[in-house]
């Protein structure tokens, strides 16, 4: 029974490298330009020119503070300034790096009871905000975060005139004791998309 035991977990300990890998692997891909002409950076936004649209991304995520946990790796970026987000869309890459603020938020609510808010206490918030603009028609975005070896990429399809907000919202891993809330000590687990409020 054990060696079944022993033999499962490192089946599942495996599977989750190979996954690790393959997530790091495919950033490491996405980081490269292969255009140049599918998007560009705009300030003061109005109304789009003829054929394009305002597309502004948004994606937070919290980690906890540096240090956390001891044997983290020196070369995490977990707590630090210069937190990466990799964005490509349609092979036009490009890296920001945020430097993210200190955030506590209570553990417990007002009747003592354990949060079940899923950044509830102390760690760094980062979050990314960038206005684009582009081209009507159907996209292919990819968002990685090279220090968590996690990315999601999603389709949309976006109409000429308007201005669309893409939303990357983080859903972390459970904390299992002594009851199973998310918690972003743990990591993230997903990201959940929503174009204009509406889930992609």
């Amino acid at each position: 029974m054990r060696k079944i035991i022993k033999g499962s977990l490192i089946g599942i300990m495996s599977l989750i490298l190979i996954g690790c890998g393959a997530a790091a692997k495919e950033i490491r891909v996405k980081t490269q330009t292969e255009r140049t002409d599918v998007f560009t950076e705009i300030k003061n936004a109005g109304t789009p020119a003829r054929g394009f649209v305002l597309l502004i991304i948004k994606a937070t995520i919290k980690t906890h503070l540096e240090g956390y946990y001891v044997l983290e790796s020196k070369d995490s970026l977990h707590g630090k300034p210069g937190y990466p987000f990799l964005i490509n869309i349609d092979g036009q890459a490009e890296i920001r790096k945020i430097d993210g603020q200190k955030e506590s938020l209570p553990l417990y609510d007002k009747e003592g009871k354990t949060s079940h808010d899923p950044d509830a206490g102390e760690g760094i918030k980062y979050v990314l905000e960038k206005e684009i603009g582009m081209r009507a028609g159907t996209h292919k975005v990819f968002l990685g975060l090279p220090a968590d070896d996690y990315f999601k990429e999603v389709g949309i399809t976006l109409q000429e005139g308007n201005t669309y907000v893409l939303e990357f919202k983080s859903v972390y891993k459970y904390k299992t004791r002594p009851t199973r809330i998310p918690r972003f000590e743990k990591g993230i687990k997903e990201f959940e998309v929503f174009l204009n409020g509406v889930r992609v």
